[in-house]
C-alpha cells in the first residue's frame, strides 16, 4: 500500500519494457514491437499516476497552480495529458517535432531538456528513498518533487496556441533514453491549444447559456425541478433556446453576426451562414409566433 513501493515497481516495469524494446529488431518482429509499445504506454501512464499521488501526499501546498489547463482541448484533459506533454518534450530534444516553428522550438527545447533531466532525477531519488525509508519523505526528496512540478507546469504553460504535435508511429532512435516517450506511436492525435481569445469566447457562451436558463425559468419554459433533477430534455432545450437568445435578445454577445466567422468561438463559427439564415427567419416572427416557436423547441417533437 505504500506509494514509494508502488513507484519502485512501476519504475522497474518501465525500465524493463524499454530494455526489451531496445533489444528488439522492429523490422524482423513488427508485431512484438507494437505489443511492447502498448505495454510501454500503459506502464508509463501508471508510473505518472503514482508520481502524481506522491506529490499530492508529499507537497500538496507547494504545487504549482494549474489554472492554465483551461487552454487545452477537453478531450485531452480527460486523457493522460502528462504523457502527451512528456512525449512532446522528448520529441523536441530528438529533433522530430514536425509542427513547431524553429523559433518556437528553440524557446521550448531548453525547458524540455530541464523537464526530462528533472524527471530522471525524481526517478533516481524516489527509487533510493523507496529502498531506504519507504515511509518518509525528507526535505531533499520534497525539494526534487517541487522542482519537477514547477518545471512541468512551466513547460505546459509555454505550450502556445498553434503548436501541434503527434507521434509518427516509430521508435525515435535518436534518443534511446530510459524514458523514451518518443516510443509513443499510440499518440496519433494532433493537439492545438486554445488561445486566450477562444477561452474568453467560450466563457461568453457559458454566460449566454446561464442567461438563457434564467429567461426560460421566468417564462415557464422549464422548471426548477427539471434543473434540479437533471432532466435529460434540457440537453436539447437549453442549446435551442440559447441560439434564439443569442441571435435576438443578446445580438452583441457570442453569437453576434456583426463579427467575422474568425472572430466567433470555434463552437459556432462553422455554422456562420446557417445562423444568418436563422436570424433572418426569426426577425419576421411576431411576439406570439416567437413564443410558440420557443415552446415547441422545449419539446422532443
Amino acid at each position: 500500500p505504500r506509494l514509494l513501493s508502488q513507484f519502485f515497481f512501476a519504475d522497474e516495469r518501465v525500465t524493463q519494457v524499454v530494455a526489451e524494446i531496445n533489444g528488439l529488431d522492429a523490422e524482423l518482429d513488427p508485431q512484438q514491437y507494437l505489443v511492447l509499445l502498448n505495454q510501454l504506454h500503459l506502464s508509463q501512464a501508471h508510473l505518472l499516476a503514482v508520481l502524481e499521488q506522491i506529490m499530492e501526499e508529499c507537497i500538496p501546498t507547494r504545487r504549482h497552480s494549474r489554472d492554465y489547463l483551461v487552454k487545452f482541448p477537453e478531450e485531452l484533459l480527460v486523457g493522460n495529458l502528462r504523457n502527451h506533454m512528456l512525449f512532446a518534450a522528448e520529441c523536441l530534444l530528438a529533433g522530430t517535432f514536425l509542427e513547431v516553428e524553429e523559433a518556437d522550438g528553440a524557446q521550448l527545447r531548453p525547458q524540455a531538456r530541464k523537464l526530462l533531466c528533472s524527471l530522471e532525477l525524481v526517478r533516481t531519488v524516489l527509487r533510493e528513498q523507496s529502498l531506504s525509508q519507504p515511509n518518509s519523505y525528507p526535505e531533499p526528496v520534497r525539494a526534487v518533487l517541487v522542482q519537477f512540478d514547477q518545471l512541468f507546469a512551466e513547460f505546459e504553460l509555454r505550450w502556445e496556441p498553434g503548436l501541434r504535435f503527434w507521434g509518427q508511429g516509430g521508435y525515435c532512435r535518436a534518443r534511446r533514453s530510459s524514458w523514451s516517450l518518443c516510443l509513443s506511436s499510440y499518440v496519433s492525435s494532433m493537439v492545438v491549444v486554445k488561445s486566450p481569445e477562444e477561452i474568453y469566447r467560450q466563457q461568453e457562451i457559458i454566460v449566454l447559456f446561464c442567461e438563457t436558463v434564467g429567461r426560460a425559468l421566468r417564462l415557464g419554459y422549464v422548471t426548477q425541478e427539471m434543473i434540479d433533477g437533471y432532466e435529460p430534455l434540457l440537453m436539447f432545450t437549453i442549446p435551442r433556446l440559447a441560439i434564439i437568445s443569442g441571435l435576438l435578445i443578446y445580438p452583441e454577445g457570442p453569437l453576434s453576426l456583426e463579427r467575422s466567422p474568425e472572430q466567433m468561438s470555434r463552437v459556432f463559427s462553422p455554422f456562420y451562414n446557417l445562423l444568418k439564415k436563422i436570424r433572418d427567419l426569426l426577425h419576421v416572427l411576431s411576439a406570439k409566433e416567437l413564443c410558440l416557436l420557443e415552446r415547441s423547441l422545449c419539446t422532443t417533437e
